[in-house]
């Protein structure tokens, strides 16, 4: 017999067991008593429940409700709000590839379709041993070492499909793999903990986490002169392939939406913009 939803809402949600509970309790307290009001404590409240399942559970909105004094609705909300909370199992390692502007042109696009095909899952969807969880981002916020993949919110730039699978083969394979920059990869679980604000306990794992790489401090040296400036123009000069050079065709030659000469009320006074003018002019005729 086929299942039938007749619309009949859910039973509560299981408590956790009594010693997890415990040992989740003395975590959210330590978490709450960071804010003066209790209610901000959700998001890495969130991350605790998370980092105890691999997702946000039924049990552990009921969790988060119980210990803030909310209802399961308030916290519903806000974790299908945030796309870092999990809503259904999920891998070991969160494998997120930007497909936002500049990384899908300089090829996160092609890295994507190419990891769906190797691992034989589509977005948001997890590999059969459990391992990787694939998914697009819009942004990683690392457009200057684009296409950037991220697992687990650690970074892996200037992929390319080939480095891509590789990467998730290791990860799958349970072979050492190092982010070009940051601290040593953990399993997801790991990460919501450290994301609740817990500290970072494996030897070194702060100290890796270093700081900006070279393509993001880049402006940074130009201004304080520490880099040759090397100015160009929109419409430059370039060498020609004879080896000499052509200058650009000027706008009038090449027009395009930036630089093409448009009609405007100071240009074109048959038809002026200026409502007050207009106004001045009927009154005049009148």
């Amino acid at each position: 017999m086929t299942d039938v939803s007749l619309g009949i809402p859910q039973m509560p949600a299981p408590d956790y067991p009594a010693d997890v509970r415990a040992r989740l309790e003395s975590d959210a307290r330590e978490v709450i008593a960071r804010y003066p009001g209790s209610r901000s404590a959700l998001l890495p409240l969130l991350h605790l429940v998370q980092s105890e399942e691999g997702h946000v559970t039924r049990t552990g909105i009921r969790f988060c409700a119980e210990m803030l004094d909310l209802t399961t609705a308030e916290v519903t909300a806000v974790s299908t709000f945030y796309t870092m909370y999990r809503r259904k199992p999920s891998g070991d390692y969160q494998v997120g590839v930007c497909t936002n502007t500049l990384c899908a042109v300089m090829g996160g696009d092609a890295i994507f379709d190419e990891l769906k095909q190797h691992l034989g899952v589509g977005n948001d969807e997890t590999t059969a041993d459990g391992k990787v969880t694939l998914e697009h981002i819009e942004c990683n916020a690392a457009c200057d070492f684009a296409p950037v993949v991220m697992v687990n919110w650690e970074f892996f730039d200037n992929q390319t499909p080939d480095s891509a699978k590789q990467l998730v083969d290791d990860l799958i394979a349970g072979r050492e793999v190092r982010p070009t920059r940051g601290a040593p990869l953990c399993t997801y679980k790991e990460t919501a903990r450290i994301l609740a604000g817990f500290p970072d306990t494996r030897e070194g794992a702060v100290e890796a986490s270093g700081g900006a790489g070279a393509a993001s401090l880049a402006g940074l040296r130009l201004h304080r002169g520490e880099a040759p400036a090397r100015v160009v123009g929109q419409r430059a000069e370039s060498p020609s392939e004879d080896g000499g050079s052509f200058s650009a065709p000027s706008p009038a030659e090449h027009a395009s939406s930036h630089d093409a000469p448009r009609q405007t009320a100071e240009s074109d006074p048959a038809h002026p913009a200026d409502p007050v003018a207009d106004n001045a002019t009927e009154e005049e005729g009148e």
